[in-house]
């Protein structure tokens, strides 16, 4: 199977310059394939995502293809969490897919491969496959290992939830810092069902990836075997002319919404999921928020891994990762086994032998964690096009809470009133101006939820925000508000003291207030627009709300 370049005197240019390259006559015959790696020295899930990719490599010339490994952007959302970087992490995803699309189309690449990790990296990269729809396939840094302090396995949720410890006074400067430097103990992405490990589970339930590229860690040898596997089977694709188009179908979306609520992934999950069903071609009938918590009523929760339980990716691993996931939720009748996978055979052959070796890891379909998903979507007058909440990591009492609002107008605002111990028991603070348009960019909270845990509040406060959520929060922590504020959304004009009532088991989100007093407060409002310049300004003027993804208007 050639390529573009191999034979016509018109390419002669062209191969000229891969000889420049040191590209033998006989590689310039080969199928090529474009290996798109997101390695940097700034995010610990990337660090090592050169022998991923050189692994990856290694399939594909095992199997009779020529790789070109490609570079990709990424943010480390950990990293920038907290300060004016987060606003970079969403609108990052958009450059992501369009700098995969150029380099694979501008290279004339037959085949893809997509080596990346964290969490707008995979959603970018996945829009792109959708996109460009030359056979791809996937394969992750894989997880991190799980840190350890006094017995106790940690993450970097646990980190960011000791900084609100500290701040009310419950540990010293001593114990923080024995958590800094054992909470994230090796390389790979943060080792909870964070957005990260959540998007790498959920290519499996795409069929986009092969057995164990959620929850391989990345220091296990049996990830760069899996990178290895990921070469011969982009060849195979390529072989029998299975496309993203092929694999990514609305029932693999709904495979993947299925096994979304099954392992209570992140809350990011629904911004990604419509994102790239957008790319895929699918319709507002055939993907949206609507159809969510339907899934979620008849999927139970099998998994409760850190943030909202004790357990970790590498015991999902160790317990059968996301094939034992899937054989039980096909064994119970809620996936569609006739899907095609980047394996290339079915999604019922691809798991037909998976065993489930740990049952309190692993919940069986028969009792699981709860009857229901672990992700709702609450629609109301404070949230007409919708919010979503990770109920799997909502503590119980706080399934249903009705509290005062406590408004400000930035992550910054709010987090200044919690640290100081301005936010008391029943509160639910609000935090606007951070969503698509508003940030912009649409950060994340991981801070604000985290200092509130860490002060002993997570069982007596909400949070609710049109900005979003790290995959590492947990408890009444309420995201994605649509409209959001800079678009005129009801959020806008919720001032302190107004009633706001959170029943999660009912789906609905509202505040205390009449139609009529919505309507007169909406007279004069004004949305607040927070200045800003460079990319951060394009993003804000050509960005949709997060209830279509958070994707650029057409």
């Amino acid at each position: 199977m050639n390529n573009i370049f191999s034979d016509s005197k018109d390419m002669s240019p062209q191969r000229s310059l891969l000889r420049a390259l040191g590209w033998t006559d006989e590689e310039m015959q080969k199928p090529l394939v474009g290996i798109i790696c997101a390695q940097s020295e700034i995010i610990p899930g990337h660090m090592h995502l050169d022998d991923i990719a050189k692994a990856a490599a290694e399939g594909v010339i095992a199997a009779g293809g020529k790789p070109v490994i490609m570079p990709s952007i990424g943010v480390c959302d950990g990293i920038a969490m907290g300060h004016a970087g987060m606003r970079y992490s969403l609108p990052s995803r958009e450059i992501i897919a369009d700098s995969a699309e150029i380099l694979l189309r501008a290279h004339g690449m037959q085949a893809a491969i997509f080596v990346g990790n964290c969490d707008k990296i995979i959603p970018g990269m996945l829009m792109a496959a959708a996109r460009v729809n030359i056979p791809s396939v996937f394969v992750s840094g894989g997880p991190m290992l799980a840190g350890r302090v006094r017995g106790r396995k940690t993450s970097l949720s646990t980190m960011f939830e000791q900084v609100g410890a500290f701040n009310a006074g419950k540990i010293d400067d001593a114990e923080l810092k024995n958590y800094e430097c054992n909470a994230c103990p090796t390389c790979g992405s943060c080792s909870g069902m964070f957005t990260a490990n959540s998007l790498n589970c959920l290519c499996e339930a795409l069929g986009m990836a092969l057995p164990g590229n959620g929850t391989i860690p990345m220091v296990y040898s049996a990830r760069l075997a899996l990178a290895k596997c990921a070469g011969a089977a982009v060849m195979n694709l390529l072989q029998k002319n299975i496309k993203p188009s092929d694999i990514m179908t609305p029932a693999a979306f709904k495979n993947a919404e299925t096994v979304d609520m099954a392992i209570g992934a992140s809350t990011n999950t629904v911004l990604h999921l419509l994102a790239i069903a957008r790319e895929a071609g699918l319709t507002g009938e055939q993907i949206s928020i609507d159809s969510l918590n339907e899934i979620s009523e008849r999927t139970p929760n099998l998994c409760r891994l850190a943030p909202a339980g004790e357990h970790y990716i590498e015991e999902l691993n160790e317990a059968g990762g996301i094939s034992a996931v899937m054989k039980e939720l096909l064994d119970a009748g809620l996936l569609d086994g006739s899907v095609m996978t980047a394996s290339g055979v079915s999604l019922a052959e691809v798991v037909k032998d998976a065993v489930n070796r740990d049952e309190e890891v692993l919940r069986p379909v028969s009792s699981p964690y709860s009857a229901q998903g672990g992700l709702t979507i609450l629609k109301g007058n404070l949230a007409e096009n919708g919010s979503v909440v990770k109920k799997s990591a909502v503590d119980p009492k706080m399934l249903r809470h009705s509290g005062p609002a406590r408004c400000f107008d930035s992550e910054e605002e709010a987090m200044h009133a919690i640290s100081s111990g301005k936010i008391k028991a029943g509160d639910v603070v609000v935090i606007r101006y951070e969503g698509p348009k508003g940030g912009p960019g649409m950060r994340e909270m991981l801070t604000p939820t985290s200092a509130i845990v860490g002060a002993g509040l997570g069982d007596t406060v909400a949070l609710i925000t049109d900005g979003r959520f790290s995959g590492a929060t947990r408890g009444a922590a309420i995201g994605h508000v649509c409209p959001e504020a800079a678009e005129g959304g009801t959020i806008g004009i919720v001032r302190d003291g107004d009633i706001i009532d959170i029943d999660i088991p009912a789906c609905s989100l509202n505040v205390r207030l009449t139609d009529e007093q919505i309507k007169e407060r909406k007279k004069s409002f004004k949305a607040l627009q927070k200045p800003v310049s460079g990319y951060l300004k394009r993003y804000r003027d050509s960005v949709t709300s997060a209830s279509e993804g958070a994707v650029f208007k057409r």
